[in-house]
């Protein structure tokens, strides 16, 4: 694989416009994944789901090969239309189009990275794969004082022109004090088996708020990993919802650092897998500082073979007196072949605190069907509605209402 990605990597940097310091610097980075390859089970933080196997086993021969100078057309199906939305659109890795018009121009900066060194030092080789081959970085700033107008959608589409490859994506986020921004992940991808490697970086200035909405609902074979790094400033909110649903493989990963005073954190996801599917969800939470708060809830409904994981740290800092932490996770399987894996952590090094975490599995209750069963409702008209119930706890956790009502229908919730 080493001579492969070599080889690949030269073919890319060829035809790029980076300066000798920046293709040195990305270089660093791929020699840092060629020798610590793809993470496998014998790392703590793989050992539910191992991403060496699972590509070995649905991509034979991967290509880190991606020819980003051809233009992609944009298929105007992928859009949501029933929420006015600003955008930004990957097609096959590649980024065809920013559309702000909703928004004041002169509040939004959108600046290219490239030239610059961009990296993000963690320990990580899908990280490092990310800095070696993401083929371009672009900052997008928010100014003080201004909330974006409407959402942004950020489309991950592939077509057809690309299979068996490794895209990698890669954005950062300013938001200025006082700001907010509204981001929505929506993924549509085509049933060609691709491994898209994903990386966010946020800087939350004070008082600014962050609600990130990640959509993967729609049936694909691709292999997905997604990395969001949120660094919080005092009186900052990050709020992120999961809908992990649709790829046969999903592992979103979130680090988050509250280092400001009456920061706070939410997470909240749901895993909703029907058949022969892997999907993964694992939070750190690292409080830093005195008086911050994080909650987390993730609840899993689980179908034929299908697999999730949970795996979620709460680290409080020495120095991090009045924490509140809060984390659960529940899941439902709905037959004798389906797994859930739980890991909840506390790291804990304050005595002032409070934090608690929690998980529990089972199958649906056959007396609370009997019941529903007994009022007219037939054995799957039953089943639905206990997990429609079940799911709907997750969702109504949301703050924002369109969005909120978006995402009830994506996923078929009723009230």
């Amino acid at each position: 694989m080493s001579e492969q990605l070599q080889s690949d990597f030269d073919k890319i940097m060829k035809n790029s416009k980076i300066s000798e310091e920046e293709i040195l610097v990305k270089k660093n980075f791929l020699n840092k994944f060629i020798k610590s390859g793809f993470p496998n089970r014998k790392q703590e933080d793989w050992k539910f789901l191992d991403i060496s196997q699972i590509i070995k086993k649905n991509i034979s021969d991967l290509s880190f090969f991606n020819d980003y100078s051809q233009p992609n057309i944009i298929d105007p199906f992928i859009f949501i239309d029933s929420l006015e939305h600003n955008k930004i659109i990957f097609i096959n890795g590649r980024i065809e189009k920013f559309d702000f018009s909703y928004e004041d121009q002169n509040k939004i900066k959108i600046k290219d990275e490239i030239g610059k060194d961009i990296s993000f030092n963690y320990e990580n080789s899908l990280i490092d794969l990310n800095n070696a081959f993401a083929h371009k970085v672009f900052k997008i700033s928010i100014k003080k004082d201004y909330s974006l107008k409407k959402p942004l959608i950020i489309y991950h589409s592939t077509n057809d022109k690309i299979k068996s490859t490794n895209i990698n994506l890669r954005l950062d986020f300013e938001l200025g004090e006082n700001s907010c921004l509204r981001l929505i992940d929506f993924f549509n991808n085509s049933k060609a088996k691709n491994f898209i490697n994903i990386f966010y970086n946020f800087n939350l200035n004070k008082g600014s708020i962050l609600k990130n909405f990640k959509i993967d609902k729609f049936k694909s074979d691709n292999l997905k990993y997604s990395f969001n790094n949120i660094e919080q400033d005092i009186s900052s909110i990050s709020e992120t919802f999961i809908l992990s649903a649709g790829s046969n493989y999903f592992k979103n990963e979130i680090n988050c650092n509250l280092n400001g005073e009456y920061s706070s954190a939410f997470i909240n996801g749901v895993f909703s897998l029907k058949e022969n599917q892997q999907h993964e969800i694992r939070t750190t939470i690292n409080h830093l500082v005195e008086n911050t708060k994080s909650y987390q809830l993730i609840k899993s409904v689980l179908g034929k073979n299908s697999k999730s994981a949970y795996q979620g740290r709460i680290f409080v800092d020495s120095k991090a007196q009045k924490t509140d932490g809060y984390q659960l996770s529940k899941a439902i399987l709905l037959d004798e072949t389906s797994e859930f894996n739980a890991k909840p952590e506390l790291e804990i090094y304050a005595d002032d605190v409070k934090c608690s975490h929690g998980s529990a599995s089972g199958s649906l209750n056959e007396d609370s069907i009997f019941y529903l069963m007994s009022r007219g409702l037939n054995y799957q008209q039953s089943k639905e509605l206990l997990i429609n119930g079940f799911l709907l706890d997750v969702v109504e956790k949301i703050t924002e209402a369109e969005i909120k009502k978006l995402i009830k229908n994506i996923i078929g919730l009723k009230e």
